[in-house]
């Protein structure tokens, strides 16, 4: 593989010097700027053998780097060994970025590369102004993969499905007509959606193109008279034709987007410069003005209706039974150490298999045992595969996908014996899942101000996490979706009551262990205060959190007390679908301390 590798690297490098430039920069992401993408768009992990979902590769006729963030550090560093490729670690005060990585490693007026298509607008209108401050130019050329990738997958052909709304709560026409209203307070004619899940939410569509995301590879333009969607011409069957006849929407094939756009004659049309790529943007003529602005159909999407939480409701019922099933295995399992990381996460998908509704995972499964649970978005494999033991933490990361919501959870399971270190640590993560979960704010409150919450009683121990404390969740669409989000960086997106956030603080330990606790939570109305009304979170997770690592004396009366009342509520909403003998495990795994 470390061989093949340096292969692929010379055939880039042949494509640079034919094209006269003299470095080429992949990301890791699709024409649509989505996180996870179809095999056909992983150019990134085909020349650097990388497979984390975020990171960038720059390539010169002499070196190689990958800049990726602190998840990725300890998987980066193995899968890159051997490879000739310098890990560069972002976020640290080492570590330089790209543009001086390129200003240090080539002359003036040298041309850096990029495939138009993978960078949004406002990626390309930064990265040529910060070359030019280094006497840098940028060019933008074809995919060098069409040459470089040998054997590359195919575009996604799998036919597309509606999504019934009976689980969306609201019909195309009814959401087109939601976004035209937004366009006229803008006074903008039309919209172009690049964003797989703001088309699938549009449009009450789902499909499979791309692994745990129920999205379909399109563009959707929306203006006062008409909706095209632009389509692979596999995706399209005569329900599908005859439904969105009905709504008034048009099909066109996916390669079509761009020749549609040179000829439109609108007068404006919007766009998101943050998810709309730099050749889709430049099809646009000039006799039509572009507005550049957030896509109102992200925060359309992100408040649930009455029908979107009730559906969330059942899925996390479901959920949460199907995760007692699996813990009350995994204990009663350990002792014989016949389970492995890979095992388990195949003993799961088998109990969420079994509920109503489900149709897959939300994201891969992280189990990471021990040490590899410091990797914070640890994947196993058959060589990396740990066998379970009567010994330290084992944490878990998991998800599903089912019909009524999209499910997300996070718990760290005390397999026997913990060191003090370890339950000192797992307190404190459990302190600020507390803290955030109890928050009562004011309206207009942004998750960036709330992030301190979380974070608080690691940073009182000099104790710290670098990914983010929360992020939305689509419904049956993507795990991770905007625009909220609860982070340290600053977000200007405010909370508002509907909105189903993750609250997963976390600590990790190279070489030792990792922990992290995760629930969704709804955004509700928490009546009215000084100066307007105030919000709180509604946990919507239903699973017990493992109560042996915790040091009883260090939490207070009131964080004792949530606890307390969040297991008894896990317990009567689940009891009643279990087994006598479930039961019983589930009372003693939810009984208070």
């Amino acid at each position: 593989m470390k061989s093949s590798i340096t292969q692929r690297i010379e055939k880039l490098r042949t494509f640079i010097q034919e094209n006269q430039i003299q470095a080429f920069i992949i990301p890791s992401t699709d024409p649509h700027l989505s996180e996870y993408v179809a095999p056909h768009w992983k150019s990134r992990e085909f020349i650097t053998g990388f497979n984390g979902s975020a990171g960038t590769a720059v390539v010169t006729l002499k070196e190689a780097g990958l800049w990726t963030d602190s998840r990725y550090f300890l998987q980066a560093t193995e899968q890159l060994d051997g490879t000739g490729i310098t890990l560069y670690k972002e976020m640290l005060p080492e570590t330089p970025d790209r543009v001086s990585f390129l200003a240090t490693t080539l002359n003036a007026g040298d041309c850096i590369g990029i495939d138009g298509k993978l960078f949004s607008v406002h990626q390309v209108e930064l990265l040529q102004k910060e070359l030019e401050a280094h006497q840098l130019n940028l060019n933008i050329l074809e995919d060098p993969m069409t040459t470089v990738w040998e054997n590359r997958p195919s575009l996604p052909t799998e036919p597309a499905f509606l999504y019934d709304i009976a689980y969306a709560g609201k019909s195309c026409s009814d959401k087109v007509a939601l976004i035209r209203s937004e366009l006229k307070k803008n006074q903008t004619e039309a919209l172009l959606l690049s964003s797989l899940d703001e088309i699938a939410w549009t449009l009450n569509i789902r499909g499979c193109d791309v692994h745990c995301n129920p999205v379909v590879i399109s563009y959707l333009l929306i203006d006062q008279e008409s909706v095209v969607w632009f389509v692979a011409d596999s995706k399209i069957n005569a329900e599908i034709e005859a439904a969105l006849r009905e709504q008034n929407v048009s099909i066109y094939s996916y390669e079509k987007v761009e020749a549609y756009l040179k000829g439109y004659k609108g007068r404006t049309i919007s766009i998101d410069p943050h998810k709309t790529n730099y050749a889709i943007y430049s099809a646009i003529p000039p006799t039509c003005q572009i507005h550049f602005d957030s896509s109102p159909v992200t925060l359309l999407k992100s408040i649930r209706n009455e029908t979107e939480i009730k559906g969330i409701y059942s899925a996390m019922k479901k959920d949460g039974i199907a995760l007692v099933r699996f813990l009350k295995w995994l204990e009663e399992r350990i002792p014989s150490e016949e389970e492995s990381e890979l095992s388990i996460d195949r003993k799961l998908h088998a109990f969420r298999a079994e509920q109503p509704f489900y149709i897959g995972e939300s994201f891969d499964t992280i189990a990471g045992y021990k040490e590899h649970a410091a990797i914070v978005h640890y994947s196993a494999t058959e060589s990396t595969n740990a066998t379970l033991k009567e010994s330290g933490f084992l944490l878990l990361d998991s998800g599903a996908q089912y019909l009524d919501g999209t499910t997300d959870i996070t718990r760290t399971i005390a397999l026997g014996e913990l060191t003090q270190e370890e339950k000192e640590d797992y307190t404190l993560v459990l302190k600020g899942h507390i803290a955030l979960a109890m928050a009562k704010f004011p309206l207009g409150t942004r998750g960036a101000q709330l992030d301190v919450l979380a974070r608080m009683p690691l940073w009182q121990k000099g104790l710290n996490y670098l990914h983010g404390t929360g992020h939305g969740v689509g419904h049956f669409l993507n795990v991770h979706e905007g625009p909220q989000s609860i982070r340290m960086n600053e977000n200007p997106v405010v909370l508002q009551p509907g909105m189903v956030t993750s609250n997963e603080p976390g600590v990790y330990k190279a070489g030792s262990h990792g922990i992290r606790i995760e629930n969704l939570i709804l955004t509700c109305a928490a009546g009215e205060g000084m100066f307007g009304p105030y919000l709180q979170f509604e946990t919507l997770t239903l699973c017990p959190i493992c109560k042996k690592g915790i040091l009883k004396e260090r939490l207070t009366e009131e964080e004792l007390h949530w606890l307390n009342n969040y297991h008894q509520t896990v317990y009567t909403q689940l009891s009643p679908s279990l087994t006598t003998e479930e039961k019983a495990w589930l009372s003693h795994a939810t009984s208070a301390i």
